[in-house]
């Protein structure tokens, strides 16, 4: 019995060593151990405000201003042993046409896919409280590096994402909303509830909706058989701020 205690004693330390060592795979890559968490600081140009629609009022969004957040669950038998993380935009561009009513209104924002950054402190804490723990820096970098993968974002043949409206109804403030989401050459959408503030400057429109990876062609990441992966589904919440052309804010100074 005792030397049974003993091997069993043996089994479980070696199982917690297994499953550390697919932690760190399932978020560090060996390739890019020393990568940036986040994408470079070079700014893109910015594209020119694309002409108003019949009837419509042209807006800028303000990339100061605006910020699409995706959550990406964690899923698989040690799904506890992994991190759930929080992938944020940023230089977005696109423009808002502002109509009497929501089906007279639209927008079209892109997000250039080297400028998402992976789990800032202070993106976390606004996701909300189950987003509380920090995520080491090499975490970020490894998870940063799987995320442009050809088998995921595939960054180098599909450098943006986009977002788009193609229909709406309803009335100010809480329309619905078609979303177009065009992902690695592939456009799928949904109807969703859209909160819009309108002011004499611009709008800030705010909604969220739910994507899978794999409906655009992704393979979500998995390590060690799927004992630690990432879930299907994307959580997308966005916040669209819009204002005509002399009303966007200054960049910010990294």
């Amino acid at each position: 019995m005792l030397t049974n205690a003993r091997e069993n004693a043996v089994r479980a330390a070696r199982c917690s060593m297994v499953a550390a060592l697919v932690i760190l795979a399932g978020c560090r890559s060996a390739s890019d151990s020393t990568a940036s968490a986040n994408a470079s600081q070079s700014r893109p140009a910015r594209p020119a405000l694309m002409p108003a629609r019949a009837g419509t009022q042209a807006l800028a969004v303000d990339p100061e201003r605006t910020v699409v957040t995706v959550i990406v669950r964690r899923a698989g038998p040690l799904a506890r042993l992994g991190h759930d993380h929080v992938i944020t935009s940023a230089d977005e561009a696109g423009s808002v046409w502002l109509g009497s009513t929501p089906a007279d209104s639209s927008f079209e924002l892109t997000l250039p896919v080297e400028r998402f950054d992976v789990d800032l402190p202070a993106a976390r804490a606004a996701a909300g409280p189950e987003f509380v723990v920090p995520v080491p820096d090499d975490a970020r970098a490894g998870t940063r590096h799987n995320m442009l993968r050809p088998e995921v974002l595939d960054g180098g043949h599909f450098p943006a994402v986009t977002l788009r409206s193609s229909a709406a109804s309803g009335a100010w403030p809480q329309p619905t909303v078609r979303v177009a989401v065009t992902l690695k050459g592939v456009e799928r959408g949904q109807e969703i509830p859209v909160v819009v503030e309108r002011d004499a400057n611009g709008v800030i429109a705010r909604g969220e909706l739910r994507l899978n990876q794999t409906d655009f062609g992704m393979t979500p990441f998995s390590v060690a058989g799927g004992a630690i992966q990432v879930a299907d589904t994307l959580e997308i919440r966005f916040e669209i701020a819009a204002s005509a052309s002399g009303a966007i804010s200054p960049p910010r100074v990294p």
